[in-house]
């Protein structure tokens, strides 16, 4: 978070905005150096654990509402979305952007791309989906393509960015590794909107696997991390 707050340069009287704040992972990151931060976030009961968690924080503020129809009462000096930005509507995203951000406002979309680091887990578990008749679902953990794909002006969101007025476009990438246990790892498979997709039953069936296959393995994995981090300000 230091190099979004370098990058955003804000003064001692602007505030920060985020975008699908759900329950405050990256909130508690910015905000606990007392940026104030207004937080918009569509899901009722993600924003009740997010007012939870930053209760001790109160320049932090939380609105139910999606970013689509919200209307900020202020322009911020940088808006940042952690995980969530392409759940925003691709056809008014970019624009609802510039109407929160000052001119020359900065922009902060940053997503985490996990890949385990041990092939003999990866096989195992490829074949437990397959043997259930379950498609691994795109941009998880087990997708086989890497992440991010494009990088710099070849990516998509860099596109979408200048195409859309934002200038001084930056990407940055961070790789970090670390371990979960069968439990940590299983609560990161229930994060991804893929598996949360997938029918109960069929759901159940495979996290029950994964967590045997994962137990019998020590009941730990190492996991490398990827950050991608595009930056950018409001042009005029």
């Amino acid at each position: 978070m230091q190099d979004v707050r370098d990058f955003a340069a804000l003064d001692a009287s602007e505030s920060a905005l985020e975008v699908g704040a759900g329950t405050g992972k990256a909130t508690l990151a910015l905000a606990r150096p007392g940026l104030p931060v207004t937080c918009v976030e569509p899901d009722v009961r993600m924003a009740r654990v997010l007012r939870r968690r930053c209760a001790e924080l109160p320049d932090v503020t939380v609105e139910v509402a999606d970013f689509e129809t919200w209307r900020p009462a202020r322009q911020y000096g940088l808006l940042y979305c952690a995980q969530a930005w392409h759940w925003v509507d691709p056809a008014v995203r970019w624009a609802r952007a510039r109407a929160a951000l000052r001119p020359g406002g900065a922009i902060a979309l940053f997503w985490n791309h996990w890949a385990l680091s041990s092939g003999h887990l990866v096989d195992r578990l490829t074949a437990a989906h397959a043997r259930l008749g379950i498609e691994i679902p795109a941009d998880t953990l087990l997708d086989p393509r890497p992440r991010p794909v494009h990088r710099g002006p070849q990516a998509r969101q860099w596109r979408d960015m200048t195409a859309n007025r934002f200038v001084d476009p930056d990407h940055r990438l961070y790789t970090r590794v670390h371990e979960r246990s069968t439990s940590g790892i299983l609560g990161l498979l229930a994060s991804y909107g893929g598996y949360r997709a997938l029918p109960a039953d069929p759901r159940e069936q495979i996290f029950d696997e994964v967590a045997r296959i994962l137990d019998e393995d020590g009941g730990h994995a190492q996991l490398r991390v990827t950050t991608s981090l595009f930056l950018g300000r409001a042009g005029r």
